[in-house]
């Protein structure tokens, strides 16, 4: 009992660890099990471990093949909801550079990493082939963290990020695959009677993987399963689904639960944010006790199988012969300039799925007496460890290194994707600027991207937002939305983070009513709250320019715009191009020359003509 607990406490203290100084949770589970397990022996006493997860006949958590069990059950449902956020959708929207990366990076990933291993430690062609598969998957579990506070250019940090979530269950795919090939081999080689049976093994595995996917997408439309019960009635099914393919086909249980993950994830099944909020927190329990078992199960005898300079070569080749060839061929005529495929190449670490199905395989393919097989354990696990403590100690260093490392973060992040949002949100981007709206409402969201705006359904009161790599560049906030609870809360809690160089909102109707009460952070000079700010964008839906020469006469014009109900101030444009929002008390901060122009909302303010040039800005909503 004492283990146990211990194990659970510990597992989720390194969660807790990891996202406290953002490092990949994997690398402190690992060590974590290391420590209770083989290098416990060292310090105990009677040379034992402090948790043992096999039973040994006087101590141990799991009797027999009870571990081997509940290793095969968590895999499965880790897979599932891996599958789960595989869509066709994203993959078409990634762009060809990801494509390539999940697809030809992959293949070389596969081959060079075989090869390697075939020739460095003299495994058979069977377990360097999975090895290969194994390590070909890297994580968005392992790269967020890495990425999260480097800021960098949204096209690198896509890339990285849509690469992380994409490959996850397509390597997992290809090395259970792999797996399922060698299990299925006899002494004689891959006979035509092997290769029957892995037909078999693949047909029952997407068989029953769409069958059940289908029947359970059935069965949660027609409402046949209360709400109350929909997660853990998924969970019974995803159980089921691996066992009953295991009965039919042994070995084909983790392929069935991948696709019956990739069927619901694809379909419009409802509920399934619930769903994968669900497993994910079921995931992160899972992995936590997970990794913990499965490093303290590895021995001192393991682990001096790689302590060796074969390890240390084979992972150099990983990281700086194989994944560079693996990201150049890829990324080869995109518009990546040669230092941001660079950084791409140095960024690839491996994560929890390689390493959780390494453990299960490696135990598998030990029972049958495959030689070589107590290699793929040990070698996944120092893959994992050795490219997270490269990635998470350099990433930043070697970013400012090869210069994608970006100085000042000029992304505007937009909370709310409202009419006037959008307006606002266009302009801005046709300005150069880089701008990202968010709203839990996704018919607002759709139209911000048929204006070709950079959109996301997102809650604000979600951790997510906080972790998406992608926002890396962001350095303003504007909260645009119609409650002041969440435009108050979304300053409030995401201010350091987003809005480094400018964190802003609209003001509220009490707020305006009483100017002593007006926020420092008051947007667009703290006049107008959002009623007032989406009539004007109803009516006069354009932003106009006016050119300004000097402090007094933008104090005037400022003055004026405000003054009309139909017209609302919010940006001073430099002639550079440089944008400033429009807030109290910014009149003395910029010295105004000839060049610079005020940009409102709203009806053409009616001046003489040689007092002031104006421009209509048109901006189509």
């Amino acid at each position: 009992m004492l283990e146990l607990g211990g194990i659970i406490i510990l597992g989720i203290l390194a969660q807790w660890v990891a996202w406290k100084f953002k490092i990949p949770a994997i690398l402190p589970l690992i060590l974590i099990g290391l420590l209770v397990g083989p290098v416990s022996t060292l310090f105990s006493a009677d040379g034992t471990k402090w948790i043992e997860p096999i039973w040994d006949g006087n101590k141990g958590l799991f009797p027999g093949e009870g571990l081997f069990h509940f290793v095969s059950l968590a895999i499965g449902i880790i897979l599932f909801e891996g599958g789960l956020t595989l869509k066709r959708s994203e993959i078409s929207k990634v762009g060809p550079v990801i494509v390539k990366l999940i697809s030809l990076g992959s293949v070389v990933t596969f081959l060079g990493a075989g090869v390697a291993a075939h020739y460095l430690f003299g495994l058979s062609w069977q377990i360097s082939m999975l090895f290969a598969g194994l390590i070909i998957v890297t994580g968005p579990t392992v790269i967020s963290p890495i990425l999260r506070n480097i800021p960098l250019k949204k096209d690198i940090s896509a890339v990285l990020k849509w690469e992380g979530i994409l490959i996850d269950p397509i390597g997992a795919l290809v090395a259970v695959l792999v797996f399922e090939f060698i299990s299925v081999g006899d002494e004689g080689g891959f006979t035509k009677q092997a290769f029957i049976e892995f037909g078999k093994i693949v047909l029952i595995g997407f068989s029953f993987g769409i069958s059940a996917g289908y029947a359970l997408y059935w069965f949660i439309k027609k409402k046949w399963i209360p709400h109350y019960l929909l997660n853990v009635a998924t969970l019974s099914v995803v159980l089921l689904v691996f066992v009953e393919s295991d009965l039919f086909a042994h070995e084909s249980g983790l392929l069935a639960v991948v696709v019956m993950g990739m069927f619901l994830g694809n379909s419009d099944v409802p509920s399934l944010k619930e769903l994968l909020y669900f497993k994910e927190s079921l995931s992160v329990l899972l992995i936590s006790i997970l990794f913990i078992l499965l490093a303290a199960n590895i021995t001192i005898d393991d682990l001096m199988l790689v302590y060796n300079w074969n390890t240390a070569i084979l992972l150099a080749i990983v990281i700086f012969i194989v994944r560079p060839i693996g990201v150049f061929l890829s990324t080869q005529g995109s518009g990546l300039k040669f230092n941001e495929k660079l950084f791409i190449s140095w960024v690839g670490p491996r994560g929890i799925v390689a390493a959780g199905i390494a453990s299960l395989f490696g135990t598998k393919l030990v029972l049958k007496g495959e030689p070589g097989a107590e290699y793929i354990t040990p070698l996944v696990f120092t893959m994992v460890l050795g490219t997270v403590l490269l990635n998470a100690t350099t990433a930043r260093l070697f970013a400012k290194l090869v210069g994608v490392f970006l100085n000042k973060s000029e992304g505007i992040l937009i909370v709310g994707a409202s009419e006037v949002a959008r307006l606002i949100a266009k302009y801005l981007d046709k300005n150069g600027r880089h701008v990202v709206l968010i709203d839990s409402n996704n018919e607002n969201i759709e139209k911000a991207k048929a204006m070709d705006l950079d959109a996301e359904t997102a809650n604000v009161f979600s951790d997510d937002l906080a972790n998406d790599v992608e926002l890396s560049d962001i350095g303003y906030l504007m909260a645009l939305t119609g409650s002041e609870s969440v435009n108050k809360y979304a300053i409030n809690r995401f201010e350091k983070q987003l809005g480094e160089h400018g964190a802003f909102r609209l003001v509220t109707t009490q707020e305006m009513k009483n100017s002593s009460k007006l926020p420092d952070g008051g947007l667009f000079c703290g006049t107008d709250d959002y009623i007032n700010l989406s009539e004007i964008a109803r009516d006069f839906p354009k932003i106009n320019e006016l050119d300004i020469k000097s402090n007094a006469e933008y104090d005037d014009l400022l003055e004026a715009i405000n003054s009309k109900k139909e017209s609302i101030s919010m940006f001073l444009k430099e002639p550079g191009g440089e944008l400033h929002i429009i807030t109290r008390g910014l009149t003395g901060e910029i010295e105004i020359k000839e060049g610079f122009k005020i940009v409102y909302l709203g009806k053409p303010i009616e001046l003489p003509e040689e007092e002031v040039d104006q421009e209509e800005v048109p901006v189509q909503i």
